[in-house]
């Protein structure tokens, strides 16, 4: 059936060591040395990260997402609320995501659960973007949903555009806004030789994601 093996894809790791003394006290201010790092190297939208939440039936599910936003109390990325992962967010919301910097031999997990945005939170993200991504917010209203072909979803975009003409402000739909999330744990991994790598991880212990208590643990690779 395939004309590779992906178990022969093997590729040497190579990268620096990372050791106790090299980490922040606080999870975000690592993530931000690290993510500050992945896009200075070149690697292609070192924002995008795996957005994995859990079923109403208690499945989980997975999708790329791009981060849009973070500071010490958390990550925050927009989605529809009515698609699948704003419908599961609203029953569940916990959820899980992966910063998957292959290229630097790096990856981050967070682990912890989601809130809602404030309407002026939304709103403010939402009147930065593209005019066309205004749009299409509009347009994928169902987002999730099935339609018949790629013709309907043209007309709906269409149909928004002809009822924002020209330098009109869009407003935001009720349906979209954004997430923030609240990390109880996180952890650093750094790819190394013959696949011992150094992993290092944050646990919340007490009080809040900004201010609480963080324990910092190696983990064995």
């Amino acid at each position: 059936m395939n004309d590779c093996d992906p178990a022969e894809l093997r590729q040497p790791y190579d990268g620096p060591p990372l050791r106790r003394a090299d980490m922040a006290p606080h999870p975000m201010e690592q993530f931000h040395t690290w993510f500050t790092q992945a896009h200075t190297s070149g690697l292609a939208e070192p924002n995008a990260m795996v957005v994995a939440t859990v079923e109403p039936n208690g499945a989980p599910r997975a999708r790329t997402v791009l981060l849009k936003g973070y500071d010490r109390s958390g990550l925050r990325f927009f989605t529809n609320y009515g698609s699948r992962k704003g419908r599961a967010l609203s029953e569940e919301s916990r959820l899980a995501l992966v910063f998957p910097w292959h290229g630097i031999r790096r990856q981050v997990q967070v682990s912890g659960r989601a809130e809602r945005l404030t309407d002026a939170e939304n709103d403010a993200y939402f009147h930065s973007r593209p005019r066309g991504s205004q749009l299409g917010a509009w347009a994928s209203e169902r987002q999730s949903t099935r339609v018949a072909d790629r013709a309907e979803l043209d007309a709906l975009y269409a149909e928004f555009a002809g009822v924002w003409p020209g330098g009109e402000e869009i407003p935001r739909p009720s349906y979209w806004g954004g997430y923030r999330v609240l990390a109880e744990e996180v952890e650093f991994w750094q790819g190394r030789a013959d696949r011992m790598h150094d992993r290092f991880r944050y646990l919340l212990t007490a009080g809040t994601p900004a201010e609480g208590v963080w324990e910092l643990d190696r983990l064995a690779p």
